[in-house]
């Protein structure tokens, strides 16, 4: 252990007078070493209460014989990065998260870590800097915000709402006093936004991986449950630290199939499709689009959850939790419940007793929100090698639908023609250029999606892009198709006016444009200078990053 080689030795003097110097005796230096990764900032709603959890969790380490070691992180908040330059620095933040984790677990040498954190990229890329770093390790969130509601209404309110709100007041449905009412009331505590959008679907995730406590996914931000939850994390890392379980004994290939189950049981965000291929890669699985459509096929949707249902977390922690969702899954045999987790139980006995409690929350097998998983992956001469829908918050006339290409080479543009009411009902909004080498950045399009929510488009007009979605996005949009435009894939060679059709149920998606034509344009198309970003961080990420159907992981210096 580092306390070993910190304690014995005349050439470990230095490192000894280092710490002297932080006020830590030789009785605490003798204790394994625990870093406490806390990504509190004052910035992120999901984490300006994380302070308050990393002091018990400390609490916990130091009662159970340890010396939490605290260090932090960086968090980009999703929504105020939204629909502007900023959005392209959210999904690289991913990465430079999992690197700066490893860089000071490696330099201090800590013998196990507890990673706290609540919002979209900072829970993928903490998972992925404990597996690549395999030492004993589990990941504690923040835990959800509670739902807001309309004054004089009751009418409950998230961070989608808001979004939409903006839609409604363009197409002149909503007056001023509607929108500020909303926006002052849809955010109302601290937590992650109150719906099944990234950051609490990915908290779910890793719950279902065994990398969280049970709990980690629900329990409200507010509630005292949190706090005593964060002491137990205390408690268990060094449990796991004596028994020397360490991440890579728990995210398994089973492991990362419940995970997937569970997203699809929950109608979760399609950025999943992102982030749990990134993190197998980090524990050196292969996960492919294919097979996180093959598990959706086979696993029902039980959870009617924002956006596009009318439950919240709240709603769901009440049910009964990620807990009840795996016990109603392993009722179907659509989990594996032999899989290690950060308790030192198997998923089996952590499950024992375990119940629903709402099942209009958390529906029956035998009587679903959808027969299908919340998210379907699409194939065709649009997007070869694929691109994912949230097809459980697909109104049903619009799981097949075909209509005329509308083609923005940026976000900017095609916001600037929704709110300008350019696009009518029937029309494919292209939106190309936006993926993760092109945007640079993969940029998240709620404000595209809301607007045409907030407009009652989205009973009628689609949404294409090889950029990504927010989990707050509801309708059909269709993300991550690869190749992106910025690779010549041939989402570059679509025309305005251009007949696309898209069929949810069968998996398709086709540019109806035939391949001599295709072929005529390609020879054409010139693959375009990308603009600069003015950013040497955004350079050097365009330069390594992978396609969305790859996770968006960076390229293998290896192969």
């Amino acid at each position: 252990m580092r306390s070993d080689r910190v304690k014995k030795g005349a050439q470990r003097a230095p490192h000894r007078s280092l710490m002297y110097a932080n006020g830590y005796t030789d009785w605490e230096l003798d204790r394994p070493w625990v870093g406490v990764v806390n990504a509190y900032n004052s910035i992120i709603p999901g984490h300006i209460h994380l302070n308050r959890l990393t002091t018990a969790v400390k609490a916990g380490i130091y009662a159970y014989g340890g010396l939490p070691l605290e260090f932090p992180s960086i968090g980009v908040c999703d929504g105020i990065a939204m629909n502007h330059e900023g959005m392209k620095f959210s999904l690289p933040s991913r990465e430079l998260i999992m690197d700066s984790i490893e860089l000071m677990t490696k330099a201090h040498a800590f013998d196990a870590l507890v990673l706290i954190t609540n919002c979209d990229k900072i829970i993928p890329g903490m998972a992925m800097a404990a597996l690549n770093l395999n030492i004993p390790a589990l990941i504690l969130s923040g835990g959800p915000m509670l739902p807001g509601h309309m004054a004089g209404s009751g009418k409950a309110l998230d961070l989608s709402s808001t979004f939409e709100a903006v839609g409604a007041f363009a197409a002149g449905k909503l007056d001023e006093e509607g929108l500020s009412c909303t926006e002052q009331n849809s955010c109302p505590t601290c937590g992650s936004c109150a719906g099944m959008f990234t950051a609490n679907t990915m908290n779910c995730v890793i719950e279902a991986l065994g990398l969280g406590l049970p709990g980690n996914g629900t329990i409200p931000a507010v509630y005292s449950e949190r706090d005593r939850l964060a002491k137990n994390a205390g408690r268990a890392i060094m449990a796991l630290l004596e028994k020397n379980i360490r991440p890579r004994d728990i995210v398994t290939t089973a492991a990362v199939d419940n995970a997937l189950a569970v997203d699809m049981a929950l109608g979760g965000s399609t950025n999943t499709c992102l982030h749990i291929p990134a993190i197998a890669h980090a524990a050196d699985l292969k996960l492919s689009l294919a097979h996180i459509d093959e598990i959706s096929r086979r696993t029902p949707h039980l959870c009617a959850m924002s956006p596009g249902g009318k439950y919240f977390m709240y709603d769901l922690h009440r049910a009964g939790g990620i807990g009840a969702v795996m016990t109603r899954l392993a009722q179907g045999n659509l989990i594996n419940t032999s899989c290690m987790t950060v308790t030192g139980r198997t998923l089996a006995e952590n499950l024992d007793k375990v119940r629903v409690f709402d099942e209009d929350v958390i529906r029956p097998l035998e009587n679903p929100v959808h027969k299908e998983g919340g998210i379907a992956v699409l194939l065709g001469n649009l997007a070869e090698s694929g691109c994912v829908v949230k097809q459980g918050a697909v109104l049903p006339e619009m799981m097949h639908h075909k209509g005329p290409a509308r083609v923005f080479d940026s976000e900017e543009a095609a916001t600037e023609a929704i709110l300008n009411r350019k696009i009518v009902s029937g029309d494919v909004v292209v939106i190309r250029y936006e993926g993760p080498r092109g945007g640079p950045g993969m940029r998240e399009m709620l404000g595209p999606t809301s607007f045409l929510a907030g407009m009652g488009l989205d009973k009628s007009v689609a949404l294409i892009t090889d950029g990504r979605f927010s989990g707050a996005s509801r309708g059909a949009s269709i993300g991550h198709v690869s190749p992106e435009a910025a690779e010549g894939g041939n989402i570059a060679l679509v025309h305005e006016g251009d007949l696309i059709e898209i069929d949810i149920p069968n998996r398709k998606i086709t540019l109806h444009v035939d391949e001599a034509e295709l072929k005529r344009r390609r020879e054409s198309w010139t693959a375009p200078e990308l603009s600069t970003t003015g950013s040497p961080f955004l350079e050097r990420y365009r330069s390594f990053v992978t396609s969305g159907a790859e996770g968006a992981v960076f390229k293998d210096p290896r192969a």
